[in-house]
């Protein structure tokens, strides 16, 4: 995209790490040098990474999870809190604990940070315009982690808020992970983190972004509207799993005619 760049500005997103007693269980692991709560966390939180405990399946009860850990069902109920702050897994009042799942609405809210001049927040309406599977650049393969010779899924789209086109983005996933994104499903729901975690067991638990001020090249006056030149936010966002492994990378170029970028630090 042919565009002039200044004034970087680096804001790290990290809006929240995502994913019965008769559950079968394997053992555990023992705990390391930290405090016992915080060992118990990361354990449990390895458990969810891995998938024994798939998104939207209850947990094992607080009292069962103690026992096999050999530590107080208050430590254990710690270790939850902070899993439950963190948005990995929800209470479900007398049903028991179950490991969060990214619905439409959560997921754009969550990871959605565009909003009017008067601060109004409104669900974005997406419109592919491409996809491709290619040869990443030398960015995109460091960022992705990709091993040599690999391909990524190329998605191009543009988000409309209340029917005025304001974004403009690419997004970029290791083909080796996403083959089936090069064509299928034949329309892409609006929210693809949904589709990430249902369709390829990929979870975006937090996300990193960088704001660059950027000036509009011939793509964003076509499919924007905006005049050549023109100021916008370019927002550089890598998405990452429970363990900090990369899934996507997307850059978002933001008309800020009538809508802004807000986060609450």
């Amino acid at each position: 995209m042919p565009a002039d760049r200044y004034n970087p500005l680096i804001v790290t997103r990290n809006p929240s790490k995502m994913a019965k007693d008769d559950l079968p269980m394997t053992a555990p692991k023992g705990p390391t040098f930290q405090p016992l709560y915080k060992q118990i966390k990361e354990l449990l939180l390895e458990r969810i990474a891995s998938g024994e405990w798939p998104p939207g399946t209850f947990i094992p009860s607080e009292a069962s999870l103690a026992s096999s850990y050999d530590v107080s069902v208050g430590t254990l109920r710690k270790a939850l809190n902070e899993l439950v702050a963190d948005n990995v897994v929800i209470r479900r009042q007398g049903k028991g604990t179950a490991v969060a799942t990214h619905d439409a609405d959560r997921a754009l809210f969550r990871f959605f940070n565009i909003v009017s001049h008067d601060g109004e927040r409104c669900l974005p309406v997406s419109r592919v315009l491409g996809r491709t599977r290619r040869a990443p650049t030398a960015d995109e393969r460091q960022t992705l982690e990709l091993a040599d010779g690999g391909e990524v899924i190329h998605i191009r789209r543009v988000r409309e808020l209340q029917g005025t086109a304001i974004l403009l983005e690419d997004i970029v996933l290791d083909a080796a992970r996403f083959a089936a994104l090069e064509n299928q499903p034949e329309v892409l729901p609006n929210t693809l983190y949904q589709l990430y975690q249902q369709q390829y067991g990929r979870t975006v638990a937090h996300a990193d972004e960088t704001l660059v001020a950027v000036r509009a090249g011939r793509d964003e006056v076509e499919q924007l509207g905006v005049a050549s030149g023109e100021p916008l936010i370019e927002i550089r966002r890598v998405a990452r799993d429970y363990q900090d492994v990369p899934i996507e990378r997307r850059i978002s170029r933001l008309s800020t005619r009538d809508y802004a970028y807000a986060c609450t630090l």
